[in-house]
This record gives C-alpha cells, structure tokens and sequence, in this order.
C-alpha cells in the first residue's frame, strides 16, 4: 500500500529555511547497499574462484565485509566450507582460501553495514546447520518488520548470533523448511512473513534458489556459463566470469536451480512493482543492465534531463567520478557545451561514504580525488554529481575547483532532492539530518560554495528507468511503497 509520510510533502524550494554549518555534521553521504552472488556448476566443478571474480565486480555494492561459503551437492548434507571476514574481496579471501574450497554450490556476500554493527559477526553469508542439512542464505535489501519478527522467533526459542535481519530471514527459511516439502516452498513461506525489501540467494544441500521481493527494490538476474548456473546483483558480475546473461529475476519471483534446470514460482508477485531508483542514478556499476534498462543510458538521459532544465553559460562540463561522468556526458551531449575530464580519482581509495568512521571518511575525501588545474583554470565549469546528501562532500569538491582556478562552479545534481529516510536498503539518514529538508536551493548553493545549483525534476524520474516499470522515489517523495517502521531501528537491523 502508498504510505504518505509524516512530514510535510511541500517543495524542497519552498521550505523555510535556517543556516546551519553542514560542514562538520555526521557523514558526507550515502550507505551502499550490498552484493549478492550464487553458482551452481552441474558438472560438479568448483564454483568458488567464479564467484570470488564476481563479488570483485559487485565490490562496489559494499566494502567493509565480504565472504564465500561453498559446499558438495553430491556429499553428504552437512557439508560446507566457509571463508568470510572485515574487508575487501583481496583482503579476506586469498589464494589458499580458495584452494580448500571445494564445492560445486555456493553463495558469495559483499556488504555495507548502517550505523553501527559494522562487525565479523554480521558478515555474510550466512551458514546454517539443522536437521535438513546445511543453508546458505545472502540478502541485499532492509526489512521493514524484522523487529517484530525477531521478537517473535525470540519468544519461541530461536537464538540469535547476529543483529542482522538476514539472520530472520535465514532462521524462517530454515523453519519453514522442517514443515515444507521443497526448499524453494519454504523460502516462499517465509516470503509471505517478511516485508520490505530483498534479493535473497540460498543454497540447500542440492539447489541454487534466488527470490526478489514483489516489488522488485533489489535487482538480481541469472546467468548461465557452459553447464553451469549463476545468480547476481548486477550483470556485469555475469561479464566478469564470462557468463551469458539469461535473464533478470522477476519482482517476486522464486526461481529454483536443480540439476533439471530453473523451475520458476510466480506465486508471491503482485501487482504493483517499485525498483529502487536510485540503483540507476548511482549505485549499480555503469556497465550492468537491470530489468532491461541500460545504467549507463539512464545516467546519459539525467544529464540530458539537466542540460534541458537547468541550462548554464559555461564553458566545459564535468562530472565527479565514477556516476557524474555519464551524466556529465549527457548534459554536454544536450547543451553543446564541451565534456572534459575535471578530476584525478585515485583507484585504490574506496567510495567515500563506505568509511564507517567520519574521521576516515573525511579523509578520504581529500585523498580519492584531485582537480585537474589545466583543464579548470580559468573556466566557468558545470560539476554534475549525483546526489547532495548533508553537503559536506559537495562543498569540499567546489571548494577544490575553485582553489585550482575555476572562474565558477554551477552545480547539476542527477536526482532530485534527498527529504525522507530510506529503509529499504539505502542508508539514506533522517530527514533532520538531509540538507534539502531544511534548506532552499538557494541557500544550499551558497552553502555549498556553487555559482548556481539545479537538481534532477522527481516528474522526470521515470525517463530513467521506465514509468511502466515502477519505482520507489520515496527518498525524494515520501510516498512509502511499503508502511515504514514506527521507529527507526536501521542502526540495530541492518543490511
């Protein structure tokens, strides 16, 4: 159902503003959401350095935990090998981890925590032993009702190791397994107990399943290489391995791989379907296609959008890597206005926000980019980045162009204004804590240190990913495709 929030809905332009020095509040930005990935070889080959490849290419779903667990579909049914901890793929899982994972199933986790619990115990995947044999459980998504849910698992028993809604879900599935006839019909009756947003990637003693929830928020697509099944987050992830793209999992659509091939369960679809926009403007890598829509396109289509909109007298455009730059292209593509490459990023520094500690984070900032003083000395420069969160990092980016000899700095951002909290996936924070909420454009641009400032129209939004789709924009509307939670508990339930 529509949920409308509790805060006003009136125009971000329009709302009173008041000062505020943005320059030393919390973080700079957004929380990733995480990456999931599952491989199922029929051959009997080991999957996990396929998968190990392919959590390299969804790394930047998430970055301060990873892991791989694999296991034999022709040994017995406890059987498993696991290797997971703190850090990227390369830090945690090395050659000889490899080596000893012998298994022809598995499921591999990349991960970015909320505030707080940014800790081993809530890595993933995760590993559970009972009756039926070993489950493998991986999720990319936020659970409105995973309080409730645990309470409720609490008070009949069930003991928890983690403060992971993950681990709900895995504790449901493993539940309703003891009652069902096929793993694939418990992963559905625990589908009809959860609510919010998930892709879900399960390994059983014998299958390979995936589940999207019936809105669809979380992208995942299946892939196939030789005689051998993959499920992803993103297809670039299938590229990585060599594996053809087959097709994107359906919004609740359970599909279950055996040794007889896919076996698809429409039965928890509904009607009404929301993919999360924001995996077009920024999240997903520029090179994935999710439900049939190219991100590298999307992102053009955003500049061009701008370029529309929000014209500038200026002389080059740029943007800030790595999802400015498409949109950048697509204002320059629109406006006539030439593109240039504005910035130096440093390759071995992660997403900036993807630092947990603020003072880490800051640094970051400083370290991951550099502006190229001979292509902005001297330039009225339109910057096209792709969102202003709290206004830290943008303020600091225009301070940068202008200490290296920008005459002007207009600022386009590829989204509409940040109002409302997201909690479904994205650690988009309380509304008090978003620049928008309580701020003009106006006073944001002077804020930020810009010349000028104009935001993506939210009317436009559908031109990036397809009206007749769905989405949620409920960040920028407020309109909740799913009835949030009375309280905010993303610090304790997190994904």
């Amino acid at each position: 159902m529509d949920k409308k929030s509790n805060h006003s809905n009136e125009p971000y332009n329009n709302r009173q503003g008041k000062e505020t020095n943005f320059q030393s509040t919390g973080e700079t930005g957004l929380g990733e959401e995480c990456g999931v990935f599952g491989m199922y070889d029929l051959d009997g080959a080991d999957v996990a350095p396929a998968i190990y490849y392919g959590l390299f290419s969804l790394q930047h779903r998430g970055q301060e935990s990873c892991g791989i667990a694999v296991s034999r579909t022709d040994g017995p049914k406890r059987n498993s090998c696991v290797c997971k901890g703190m850090g990227l793929v390369n830090e945690v899982i090395d050659a000889e981890s490899l080596e000893k994972m012998r298994g022809d199933i598995g499921v591999g986790h990349v991960r970015y925590s909320t505030a707080g619990a940014s800790i081993a115990e809530n890595t993933q995947p995760l590993v559970l032993n009972y009756i039926k044999g070993t489950l493998i459980v991986a999720h990319n998504g936020n659970l409105v009702n995973a309080v409730e849910l645990r309470n409720d698992l609490e008070a009949n028993g069930a003991i928890f190791q983690t403060s992971i809604d993950s681990e709900v879900i895995a504790y449901l599935i493993a539940r309703e397994r003891l009652k069902s006839g096929t793993a694939e019909n418990a992963v559905k009756k625990a589908m009809e107990k959860i609510k919010g947003a998930y892709s879900l990637v399960v390994a059983s003693p014998r299958k390979l399943i995936g589940a999207r929830d019936p809105f669809g928020f979380r992208p995942l697509c299946i892939g196939k290489r030789d005689n051998a099944y993959v499920l992803a987050s993103e297809s670039c992830a299938l590229d990585t391995i060599g594996a053809e793209f087959v097709r994107d999992v359906k919004p609740g659509e359970i599909v279950a791989i055996t040794a007889d091939g896919i076996k698809s369960d429409m039965s928890m679809a509904g009607g009404k379907t929301a993919r999360c926009i924001f995996e077009y403007i920024y999240f997903a890598r520029p090179d994935s296609y999710i439900d049939g829509v190219c991100v590298h396109e999307s992102r053009l289509i955003a500049g061009k959008i701008l370029a529309q909109t929000h014209p500038a007298e200026a002389d080059i455009v740029i943007g800030v890597p790595e999802s400015g730059n498409a949109a950048a292209m697509g204002y320059s593509l629109e406006s006539g206005i030439p593109y240039g490459t504005g910035f130096v990023k440093n390759s071995y520094v992660g997403r900036t926000f993807i630092k947990p500690k603020q003072s880490a984070r800051e640094s970051s900032v400083m370290v991951k980019l550099n502006a190229l003083r001979n292509v902005v000395e001297g330039k009225r420069v339109i910057m096209i980045d792709d969102s202003i969160v709290r206004g830290t990092t943008s303020a600091r980016i225009v301070k940068m162009l202008k200490d290296a000899g920008a005459k002007e700095v207009h600022v386009r951002i590829s989204s509409p204004p940040f109002l409302y909290p997201c909690y479904f996936g994205t650690d988009v924070p309380s509304s008090d804590q978003l620049m928008a909420y309580n701020h003009t454009v106006d006073e944001i641009c002077r804020l930020i240190g810009a010349d000028s400032l104009g935001y993506l129209d939210i009317s436009r939004l559908g031109e990036l990913a397809g009206k007749e789709l769905g989405y949620c924009d409920a960040c920028f509307s407020g309109n909740y495709p799913v009835t949030p939670p009375k309280e905010d508990i993303r610090g304790d339930y997190e994904q």
